[in-house]
């Protein structure tokens, strides 16, 4: 299982990595699926939940108090964020990275392991719509982490991370699902 994560975590990070890398600069103020952030708020949270999440695969403290803005910080953000999340999935395939629970909500280890493979999806798909980029997440990840992310949405609504549930058809292609569950419009487009 540690090893099947781990792979995950790198399809995932891959995709996520070409969308970063089709940014723009200039288009680091534009908004994005998630009112409240423009794309570069969504690149800094990013890549500081792929720093913090690593040290959550190693039982370590974790801060998500302040989001660092790596953007400013390092103009190599997007090389950057290939080699964190390179750690990242390292970290997660490490023994005992998904046995007992971690994190300060002492959460089941294999569930935030999949908190983070959401947020690599998520956020790609944010990220892409936002700079007019295509994405097609890897099946495979959308589908493993389909049920995890259904049954952390209605507590991430009461914590304010997920939105109200926007309704899609029953046809809804997975990613689309997932997104509606989010609080994602899949329609979402730049106004």
């Amino acid at each position: 299982m540690t090893q099947q994560i781990s792979e995950l975590m790198t399809t995932a990070a891959d995709r996520a990595a070409a969308v970063l890398d089709g940014i723009d600069d200039g288009q680091l103020g534009a908004p994005t699926p998630c009112a409240e952030f423009d794309v570069r708020a969504v690149v800094n949270h990013l890549l500081h939940v792929v720093v913090q999440f690593r040290a959550l695969a190693a039982k370590q403290p974790s801060d998500f108090s302040t989001t660092p803005d790596y953007v400013a910080e390092d103009p190599g953000w997007r090389k950057r964020f290939i080699a964190e999340s390179g750690r990242l999935a390292q970290a997660w395939a490490e023994p005992g990275a998904l046995e007992g629970t971690t994190g300060a909500m002492d959460m089941p280890a294999p569930m935030v392991a999949r908190m983070i493979l959401g947020d690599l999806v998520i956020h790609a798909w944010d990220l892409a719509r936002a700079t007019g980029q295509t994405y097609v997440p890897a099946p495979e990840v959308v589908a493993d982490i389909g049920p995890t992310w259904a049954e952390l949405a209605p507590g991430g609504r009461q914590m304010g991370v997920f939105g109200e549930p926007v309704d899609v058809p029953e046809d809804a292609s997975p990613l689309d699902t997932l997104l509606g569950l989010c609080g994602r419009d899949p329609q979402w487009t730049p106004r």
